[in-house]
């Protein structure tokens, strides 16, 4: 059971690095070297095959519908988007890309898939609601203020 798991986390880093390739591959967004050798690129793909290492192995005991499946997938597609706009600074200007902005990434993906979880229960007036969508604020202005 261990070394499959293992063999799954290999293939889903290979597979991410493959994808990030594919991705960086964009004229648009130069050279993308300096950007995946970066601390915050390092965290968010750290982050990001944690979740594809979780959902592979929870797919085999929860259905695409289960709230725990719908919090992993909404993380990734936040890390995913945070990726490309990792991708979209320039190259002189990767000293931005500390860990510390990597880790503000990570966390205000985890953010967004707890206020998606609590929108699938509440509406939006709810205190708790308001809230997430607080602390979520708070973060993409952080991440906004180190990228600007």
């Amino acid at each position: 059971m261990k070394r499959s798991l293992f063999v799954i986390l290999v293939l889903l880093v290979i597979s991410a690095a493959v994808a990030a390739q594919k991705s960086s591959d964009n004229p648009q967004t130069g050279d993308p070297g300096p950007i995946r050798t970066s601390p915050a690129y390092a965290e968010v793909l750290l982050r990001r095959t944690e979740l594809q290492a979780d959902i592979e192995a929870f797919g085999e005991s929860y259905t695409e519908v289960n709230p725990k499946m719908l919090d992993m997938r909404t993380e990734l597609a936040s890390l995913d988007k945070s990726l490309e706009k990792l991708f979209g600074v320039k190259p002189t200007e990767t000293a931005k890309l500390t860990q510390a902005l990597g880790k503000l990434i990570v966390k205000k993906a985890a953010l967004e898939a707890d206020l998606a979880h609590l929108l699938r229960t509440y509406n939006l007036a709810h205190p708790d609601v308001k809230r997430a969508k607080r602390r979520l604020e708070i973060f993409e202005s952080a991440i906004g203020e180190i990228l600007k």
